[in-house]
């Protein structure tokens, strides 16, 4: 639609004419501006709206809430006043008055030698070097990193007596890392030792930061990854499995030892008994024939060619029956000087002829 359409209402064939029948100069479009109305304003309009605007700037500002885990802080021209609990509360409207309610009940965490990138799974992260290499005791370098997690123990020194709070956590925590690990040895810090860094971490920073006033109590600190610098990775791997062989060896021998040992002594426990009761046996003996001795020393004594004629007897009964005999003869020569009295004698040992 051509642009003089829009203006002109009159036939499109016939131009439009000017002032005393004649036809507008320049060609142009005649632009007709409708007359604006103003209201009309009273003084009681204009009190009632700015009335309502105070209103809108003071109510919220006046009522402030508290959370069930936060703690809040009123401040009057920037200066600390008061501290307040959680539930509804008044204050004067700001810029004279301003509430803070920092979370005191969260645990705030920060990392030392990594960077988490995206915490959903698979949690990706990024090593930050400069942080996370350390120089230990014996002059060696360890790859640590570190999580730190803390809250807020007093809301005014945390607000007000720091700043950056979360920067002054780590940096605090990198000193304390690094001066912990400087005095061990790359293996405490590897295997045996975790444990202790992990506590001396934690006493060690809350002692700093409580040096600070800095309203920061440390929860946990833990040792998330602790390795030999990738250069060097393959060679701490061979000397830990020498030292796990070496470890493993000694147990196998230990074990051995706790098995010789125990049996060694139960068996000279029982050549200890065994040799005991052959001392009483030989000793009982000796006993008896001391006393059997004795009792035929003193029959002897009573009748001495009886008891020796017995004794005699008694001997010969024992030592004959076991004896080959042969009978002499005063004259030693003739047919049969000897004469063969043994059980095997004449034949007669075990013949029934």
């Amino acid at each position: 639609m051509p642009w003089d359409d829009l203006h002109d209402s009159k036939n499109p064939q016939e131009p439009s004419k000017g002032k005393g029948g004649e036809p507008p100069r320049g060609g142009g479009p005649s632009l007709e501006i409708p007359p604006i109305k103003m209201p009309k304003f009273n003084p009681s309009m204009i009190g009632a709206g700015l009335v309502l605007l105070l209103l809108i700037w003071i109510i919220p500002s006046v009522f402030y809430f508290v959370e069930p885990d936060e703690e809040g802080v009123v401040t009057l021209f920037g200066k600390y006043v008061r501290t307040v609990q959680p539930g509804l509360h008044f204050k004067m409207p700001s810029p004279i008055e301003h509430a803070y309610t920092p979370q005191i009940r969260r645990v705030r965490r920060t990392e030392v030698g990594f960077r988490i990138l995206d915490s959903g799974p698979p949690q990706k992260m990024r090593d930050v070097p400069v942080e996370s290499l350390m120089l230990t005791g014996d002059q060696n370098i360890v790859d640590m990193d570190v999580v730190v997690q803390y809250k807020i123990l007093d809301s005014k020194m945390y607000l007000f007596n720091i700043r950056r709070q979360s920067k002054l956590v780590k940096d605090t925590a990198e000193t304390v890392i690094r001066g912990i690990v400087g005095e061990k040895k790359i293996d405490e810090a590897l295997t045996t030792g975790k444990a202790e860094i992990q506590i001396q971490i934690q006493e060690q920073m809350q002692t700093l930061l409580d040096k600070y006033e800095s309203g920061i109590q440390i929860v946990t600190a833990q040792l998330q990854n602790v390795h030999p610098p990738a250069q060097v990775e393959a060679a701490f791997k061979d000397v830990v499995s020498a030292r796990e062989d070496k470890e493993r060896l000694i147990n196998e021998a230990q074990g051995y030892r706790n098995a010789v040992i125990p049996e060694a002594r139960g068996k000279a426990a029982r050549i200890i008994r065994e040799a005991e009761g052959y001392r009483e046996q030989q000793v009982k003996e000796s006993q008896g024939d001391v006393n059997r001795f004795m009792s035929q020393y003193n029959e002897y004594k009573k009748a001495p060619d009886i008891t020796r004629t017995r004794i005699y007897l008694e001997t010969m009964e024992e030592i004959l029956p076991s004896m080959q005999k042969f009978i002499m003869g005063g004259n030693k020569s003739g047919v049969l000087p000897i004469l063969p009295l043994g059980k095997n004698a004449l034949g007669l040992s075990g013949s029934k002829n």
